[in-house]
């Protein structure tokens, strides 16, 4: 940086960013230029918002809602979370627990900031969600990631992770379905780091299920709210970005222990003091109405998913588990003797084909592609059958 130029704290430095950005802004570069791309970098449905849902924002609008909201969310909304989170699991959560927030994003943000500090640790997955290195750094913990490998099915062994927590770790981040793998931790893997975690009564648990509806064959979602012993330490980041295909609408949620629910009040006061009044309604529609459209999507991934692996693994140096969960393939191409970020630049500007290379979510993402199907079965067939050419030149 030019040394006349006004320096930014060095903290700075230690905040990462998504590939996944990056991509998607080349591959449209291209696409303005005449070139036809499949894009399967994205991660977000393809799919529009119920009718219903849509409705309910723009009866917000006429109805005049264009004011600020209380910080933690509408009474009602938190309301309604509460009511779907027993509906669906039968847990018991206080909707004063509940803090609504712009985006999933946040709540892992708050907790890291919440627990992290110099001298202390905290515990992600690699692969794992980007961010999830990035904010434990920014926090000025240590991040400490913990493995999900291939013949796993790239869910995590519980007395592996339990083997990395010290007297220094104060946040142990978990993710399932999850994001980039599709892998889905069996419930009991949970009961095993439940367990063990009594031992560690000072860490705190954040569970990323963001993708909790999105689950395949017998490939069960377990919720960490289903842990009681576990309660009083469990911060839960929801949302509607995947489930009801509302990724721009920004709309998450966190469920916090309630002893910690008035600094998770204050850290949203004090950053964007509330969330979008009209997409709030959304939400209550959402949550509140028919469910029809969550299950028809899932099908609909489920049919896709199929597609994906089957042609993957017919690709000469693929080779590629079945995920069981959220909308994600994340092959092996250690067998095309190119590492994956030559091959994820080659793919796109060589074949026309989008997708984000493994080390974008961590060292352990190394010899790997992340592939969306959040796309097409066209798209999908087409994108294979380009990358198959383009292997069988090399």
């Amino acid at each position: 940086m030019d040394q006349n130029l006004v320096r930014p704290a060095a903290r700075m430095e230690q905040l990462g960013t998504e590939t996944a950005f990056a991509v998607i802004a080349r591959a449209a570069e291209l696409v303005a230029q005449g070139r036809s791309i499949c894009n399967l970098g994205p991660g977000q449905p393809d799919f529009q918002p119920a009718p219903h849902i849509i409705e309910a924002a723009q009866q917000a609008i006429r109805d005049g809602h264009h004011g600020y909201t209380p910080s933690p969310g509408i009474p009602k909304l938190r309301e309604a979370v509460s009511a779907d989170l027993h509906r669906r699991y039968g847990a018991e959560v206080d909707p004063g627990q509940v803090l609504v927030v712009p985006g999933g994003k946040v709540t892992m943000f708050y907790a890291a900031l919440m627990m992290g500090e110099p001298g202390t640790e905290i515990l992600y997955p690699d692969p794992g969600f980007p961010i999830y290195g990035s904010v434990a750094r920014f926090s000025g913990a240590t991040p400490v990631p913990y493995p999900l490998t291939e013949d796993r099915g790239f869910a995590f062994s519980a007395e592996d992770v339990l083997s990395r927590l010290t007297d220094k770790t104060r946040l142990l981040m978990v993710n399932s379905p999850a994001n980039p793998t599709g892998g889905v931790v069996p419930k009991e893997e949970f009961d095993k780091l439940v367990a063990g975690l009594a031992a560690f009564p000072k860490v705190a648990i954040m569970a990323d299920e963001i993708y909790s509806q999105m689950t395949y064959d017998n490939h069960n979602h377990t919720t960490l709210l289903s842990y009681p012993e576990i309660r009083d330490r469990l911060i839960l980041l929801e949302g509607w970005s995947k489930t009801y295909a509302l990724t721009g609408w920004r709309l998450g949620y966190g469920v916090w222990p309630a002893h910690l629910v008035d600094y998770a009040e204050r850290l949203a006061v004090n950053s964007h003091s509330c969330v979008n009044a009209v997409a709030q309604y959304a939400a209550l529609a959402a949550l509140e109405g028919p469910q029809d459209a969550v299950a028809d999507m899932v099908a609909a991934f489920s049919k896709r998913r199929r597609l994906i692996v089957d042609l993957l693994n017919t690709v000469p140096g693929f080779r590629c588990v079945e995920p069981g969960g959220a909308f994600y393939a994340f092959p092996n191409i250690e067998g095309t003797g190119l590492d994956e970020r030559t091959l994820q630049r080659r793919l796109l500007e060589d074949a026309g084909v989008a997708v984000i290379h493994g080390t974008s979510f961590g060292d352990m993402g190394e010899g790997y592609l992340r592939f969306s199907y959040a796309a097409s079965e066209d798209v999908i067939e087409e994108a294979i059958a380009r990358i198959k050419r383009f292997v069988a030149t090399l």
